[in-house]
């Protein structure tokens, strides 16, 4: 959210939920709202924390696990800057392993350190380190996951345990000092890292990648593109040779596929929740690789593709795959405006609905804009990361579409007097359904939250 806007909705005394859905919202949830226990406020209004770190609601408590700067448990040097998308798996004896992204760039504060075996390019900076918890949320371990990757911003879990982490890249080796091409997939066991190394999943594209999400029954990798640049990015689908084949299996490669929506070229055209379309195609990728031109911009037949400005958070649930357009700018080359959506795809009908938008009037103290990533939480609800301006929240939503706040940044990194501070990223939930696991990006700091979840 711009500073400007907040001001306007600030001396307007605008107030309005600023979220809208289908009738088919509860779809989105795992649970019931009678489950969840939640009124309109939610927990309650967020309490000052005292230590200027997180504010949360009244009952529930925060230990910071990991900031970065310090050392990693490992000793291979200090845990790095930019703590981004995230997952929890189950270990073993009730540990947690959280595998955690870097968006780091060349000119990334605090790198990845290089590890012999984990490293794909040496000269890139970004990567993922892996937490191993007790479950009392206790860190008994830190250490690098893969290094010598470039801006490694969310990705998703796969069904047999382990992270895919997405490069938000399309630089190419000799461009940035990098050594190797980029834009890739790579896969990571948080447990074991030596048992997926450093190998890119080069037959599921090249591009600027976002998020995914893996259809347990079939396989199938659903892939978002966060491209803010005319022409905007695609909704991919990736078809493995060795569907549900276990680690290493997406190696073996398989097809690539891009959403096209009949009659519909940038989905911010829509604009009615609950607007669904019958006739969704997928049309094979010319060249995944991008050797020489961009896969959004490659020719996808007289017919054209399917474009959408910033496609970020990617989740499955209730048998449909669920994505975020963060938002749309007409100014900047979009159909039309709006301040974040998020489409449902159901595989067995072929139909794309659109089941939630978010903004534009929102109450300055719970700001519906700019959704990124996004995670059902286990007793039934959504928790979505704020990425605009201003303050900082990770918001909760009901089946009824009540939203709430459930956490706000308090590190504030700009100054008293113009305040700002770092987004949310990579909201996940420990396998037993006890703990909120959360990244503030800048200052790089992971935290574990726990409390009376309904």
């Amino acid at each position: 959210m711009t500073a400007t806007r907040r001001q306007i909705l600030a001396r307007t005394g605008a107030s309005a939920a600023g979220i809208a859905f289908s009738g088919a919202v509860s779809e989105l949830f795992t649970g019931t709202a009678a489950a969840q226990g939640l009124g309109r406020s939610g927990y309650g209004p967020l309490v000052p924390d005292p230590d200027g770190l997180l504010d949360l609601p009244k009952g529930f408590r925060y230990k910071v696990l990991s900031r970065e700067g310090d050392q990693l448990r490992s000793g291979e040097g200090k845990v790095p800057s930019n703590h981004d998308g995230m997952a929890a798996f189950a270990g073993h004896r009730g540990r947690v392993h959280l595998v955690r992204n870097h968006e780091n760039r060349v000119d990334g504060r605090i790198a990845v350190p290089a590890v012999p075996g984990l490293t794909y390019d040496p000269m890139g900076k970004g990567g993922c380190t892996s937490l191993e918890l007790d479950g009392r949320n206790n860190v008994l371990g830190e250490r690098v996951a893969i290094a010598g990757t470039a801006v490694n911003c969310a990705g998703g879990p796969t069904p047999w345990g382990t992270w895919l982490t997405c490069e938000e890249t399309e630089d190419r080796a000799g461009t940035n000092g990098y050594t190797k091409d980029h834009g890739f997939i790579f896969e990571v066991d948080g447990a074991d890292p030596r048992r997926t190394g450093a190998i890119p999943l080069t037959a599921m594209g090249r591009f600027a990648h976002e998020a995914i999400a893996v259809d347990p029954d079939s396989g199938i990798v659903y892939e978002t593109e966060d491209a803010f640049e005319k022409p905007f990015g695609l909704f991919y689908r990736f078809l493995p040779h060795k569907p549900r084949g276990g680690t290493g299996s997406l190696r073996a490669g398989g097809a690539l596929e891009a959403i096209r929506v009949p009659g519909v070229p940038d989905l911010s055209a829509v604009q009615e929740p609950g607007k669904s379309f019958d006739r969704v195609e997928w049309v094979p990728v010319p060249d995944p690789l991008a050797r020489e031109t961009p896969i959004r911009l490659q020719d996808f037949g007289p017919k054209g593709i399917t474009h959408a400005q910033k496609l970020e958070g990617c989740y499955w649930g209730g048998g449909s795959v669920y994505f975020v357009s963060s938002f749309a700018h007409s100014a900047e080359g979009s159909a039309a405006d709006h301040f974040g959506q998020v489409w449902k795809y159901e595989p067995r009908r072929r139909r794309l609905t659109l089941v939630v938008v978010f903004g534009p009037d929102t109450d300055i103290q719970l700001p519906g804009e700019s959704p990124d990533n996004i995670c059902l939480a286990p007793s039934g609800g959504l928790m979505v990361c704020e990425d605009g301006g201003g303050a900082q929240h990770v918001l909760g939503v009901t089946r009824q579409g009540e939203v709430y706040a459930m956490a706000r940044g308090a590190q504030n990194i700009g100054s008293a007097e113009e305040p700002e501070w770092g987004e949310f990223a990579g909201v996940t939930f420990a396998p037993d359904g006890g703990t909120m696991y959360l990244n503030c990006y800048t200052p790089g700091t992971t935290f574990a939250v726990t409390g009376p979840w309904s």
